[in-house]
């Protein structure tokens, strides 16, 4: 019976472990606060030295943990990666995930066994755990805040953050081999392995990719079935590589990059549930680590793990990013961002449970310096993304409120999903011409009647309206069905003139008397959309020229085809509102842009 209460007992805290991490990332977001510290510090005070109290030293059951929980958690990342994303950025992106990984490890295991006063090999293995970066805790906090970066940064990052791991688990197993076996870390040999585990672990990967993506779409399956095929797949896929000696993160991962850019079935009924379950992989992983670490030991590592973690954030990402990103001509603001955008996160407190487990010598010193430089990541570089990117002139304050949205699968249908929405008033699908030509309205829930699209027409606030999308671009219909912001609804209340998309903006200028730069005058209307928002635009995207606004109107295929001249603050703006008088200078800038139109016409 005491192994039946003891059972029971551990179901009830890790229940309860669970539904706290769950809440505290409502907390996290509205503190700004990083969600993996959130959840690494409810672990220590369930642990030895807080109030829970629970003694737990299990490395092979964290390894058993981290692994799983790695390969759901990048699986997923390759799953929601869309291939188009990496035009323009697939070399950068490779270049830091594989070499800027390695030249962070190599810098910092410098000074870390000057630090520590270890061999270069032992070094080396630190900056090695440290070097990766944490996808899941960049985007968080960049969301969280109500940003979104320029898309060459952003997606930049976002590859790099989901490919560097496995190259930092590479490194680390490499050389934890062959410490153990007493030989001098050469960098061929350490070379050679990495290239041999990345090998198999490509092939793995895109052939596990290519069957989940067969056997989905060809088997007959109960709907339910769908998901759990899919991610018992990607943990088969993981386990196999890894047996064939091939890194199984890295094959994991690109299995779901080729599931997630083929035709598939069930789309959105497997992304929901890979979504749940890699939050529930992170909640279980980042507490479980919590658990491991006895806060009052890292007392003993702190002034060298802070001198690590400054070097690394100072100095040796910086570095190695500067080197990576140099051929490439990114603006110095473009790369310090990216270079302070280096959280460390699980994957390096999980990469220094594996000493330990293998018996090296001194494990305990690269769990807690890796544990401690981690902490400090979190605290100084995770509260500081948004304001940094802010500053540096690199985020888009696309910030809009969330948009309810239904999606059914149809079955026996790859190319459309059927997806549905509530109007509001505010919606920018009201606008004549907004809805795109590949997206097709099914049917219409009025009030307690369904209507065709016939005779549904014009759609109404309201209304419940369901359309069939491929499923990879139903979510760039969200944009049209979530109310506008008030500095939209301010910028669409003054006169506008509308024009070509393909119309030069030295013409606009000289027309409207505007101040345009000379970099700017020889691109067309679409070409300065294309530049500002990295090649994608939306409907109401907007541009400042110099006291009036630029907004996207129309769009085929990422390309603006029709855009209007607005005056900001005119009469029925908040700021007429308030002053209860049109601006004076406003009103005699509207009046020159009319005569001027009226002229060119």
């Amino acid at each position: 019976m005491g192994s039946i209460e003891f059972t029971n007992t551990l179901l009830f805290l890790g229940a309860v472990l669970a539904m706290a991490g769950i809440f505290s990332s409502l907390i996290a977001e509205r503190f700004g606060a990083p969600l993996l510290l959130v959840f690494l510090v409810i672990g220590m005070l369930a642990g030895e030295d807080g109030p829970g109290g629970l003694m737990f030293n299990d490395y092979q059951l964290t390894y058993l943990i981290g692994s799983l929980a790695l390969a759901v958690i990048l699986f997923d990342g390759g799953l929601r990666t869309r291939l188009s994303a990496f035009r323009g950025t697939l070399l950068p992106s490779t270049i830091l995930a594989t070499v800027g990984v390695v030249l962070t490890a190599v810098i910092t295991g410098a000074v870390a066994a000057l630090v520590l006063g270890m061999s270069y090999a032992e070094g080396l293995l630190v900056g090695a755990m440290v070097a990766s970066t944490d996808a899941a805790a960049v985007f968080f906090l960049l969301h969280s805040g109500g940003l979104e970066l320029k898309r060459r940064v952003g997606t930049v990052l976002e590859i790099e953050s989901a490919t560097n791991d496995p190259i930092a688990v590479l490194l680390t197993v490499v050389l934890v081999q062959m410490l153990l076996a007493g030989a001098a870390a050469s960098g061929w040999q350490i070379a050679r392995d990495v290239a041999e585990q990345a090998l198999v672990g490509g092939a793995m990967g895109l052939a596990g990719g290519f069957a989940i993506s067969w056997l989905l779409n060809k088997t007959p399956l109960p709907g339910g079935l769908h998901p759990v095929f899919v991610l018992a797949g990607a943990v088969l896929i993981y386990a196999a590589t890894s047996l064939l000696q091939g890194s199984g993160l890295f094959a994991v991962f690109l299995a779901g990059l080729v599931v997630g850019n083929r035709p598939m079935r069930a789309y959105a009924n497997v992304t929901n549930f890979q979504e749940a379950t890699t939050w529930l992989c992170q909640i279980v992983m980042f507490t479980v680590l919590g658990l491991l670490v006895t806060p009052s030991r890292l007392v003993d590592y702190a002034l060298p793990a802070l001198a690590i973690a400054a070097w690394l954030m100072v100095v040796a990402r910086p570095l190695a990013i500067w080197l990576c990103l140099r051929p490439f001509r990114f603006r110095w603001q473009e790369t310090a961002f990216i270079s302070w955008v280096g959280l460390r996160g699980a994957v390096s407190i999980f990469l220094a449970a594996i000493p330990t487990l293998s018996g090296v010598p001194r494990a305990d010193v690269y769990f807690n310096i890796a544990f401690v430089v981690v902490l400090v990541s979190l605290l100084v570089q995770g509260w500081s993304i948004a304001p940094a990117a802010r500053w540096l002139g690199l985020a888009l304050p696309r910030s809009r409120p969330a948009v309810r949205r239904v999606e059914l699968d149809l079955p026996g249908q790859l190319e459309y999903e059927l997806v549905g929405y509530p109007i509001d008033e505010d919606s920018a699908v009201l606008q004549p011409g907004a809805l795109p030509p590949w997206a097709r309205l099914a049917l219409v829930v009025r009030g307690d009647a369904i209507l065709m699209p016939a005779e549904a027409r014009p759609l109404k606030p309201g209304d419940h309206a369901y359309f069939l999308a491929p499923p990879h671009r139903a979510r760039r219909l969200d944009r049209l069905f979530a109310a506008r912001t008030a500095e939209e609804v301010e910028h669409e209340t003054g006169g506008e003139f509308v024009f070509n998309g393909e119309t030069r903006m030295d013409v606009v200028g000289k027309l409207y008397g505007l101040s345009i730069a000379p970099e700017q005058g020889a691109m067309t209307v679409a070409d300065l959309f294309a530049d500002r928002f990295e090649g994608k635009p939306e409907l109401g995207d907007h541009i400042e020229l110099g006291g009036v606004w630029l907004v996207a109107r129309d769009l085929v295929e990422d390309r603006v085809i029709k855009a209007g001249l607005q005056i900001e603050g005119e009469p029925g703006s908040l700021v007429g509102t308030l002053l209860g008088r049109p601006s004076t200078r406003l009103s005699r800038l509207m009046q020159k842009l009319r005569a001027r139109a009226a002229r060119a016409k």
